[in-house]
């Protein structure tokens, strides 16, 4: 498994709707999670899974109907990187600039100050 170059707040968001998640998590389920777009996502899982920090399959349910679905799931050193590293995290809420309602939680380093 090799290291993660650059963390960024989306790379943390999406380890932890991994870490949250029991077993493999779709892509999709990842992206409303995080609250973040599928332009972020998706190049995210695929730098982790490059690295050796997740395995993804083909979702083979034959009951499931639509196209198929990629699965997600952390390897066991994997696992062990992303819960390290988000200890090194925590996660606000972040008011919406256009409406100031709060969106999803996003993760934030510690220590770091976050305005609207």
């Amino acid at each position: 498994m090799e290291p993660l170059q650059r963390i960024t707040a989306p790379t943390v968001d999406v380890l932890t709707a991994l870490l949250e998640n029991d077993g493999p998590v779709w892509g999709l389920l990842v992206v409303k999670e995080t609250g973040r777009p599928t332009g972020t996502v998706y190049p995210i899982l695929e730098r982790l899974e490059e690295r050796g920090w997740v395995d993804s399959s083909w979702d083979d349910d034959p009951d499931h109907r639509g196209p198929r679905r990629r699965l997600y799931a952390f390897t066991p050193d994997g696992r062990a990187a992303a819960q390290d590293l988000r200890r090194s995290w925590v996660r606000t809420e972040r008011p919406s600039r256009a409406t100031g309602a709060t969106g999803p939680a996003r993760a934030t380093r510690v220590g770091t100050v976050v305005t609207a």
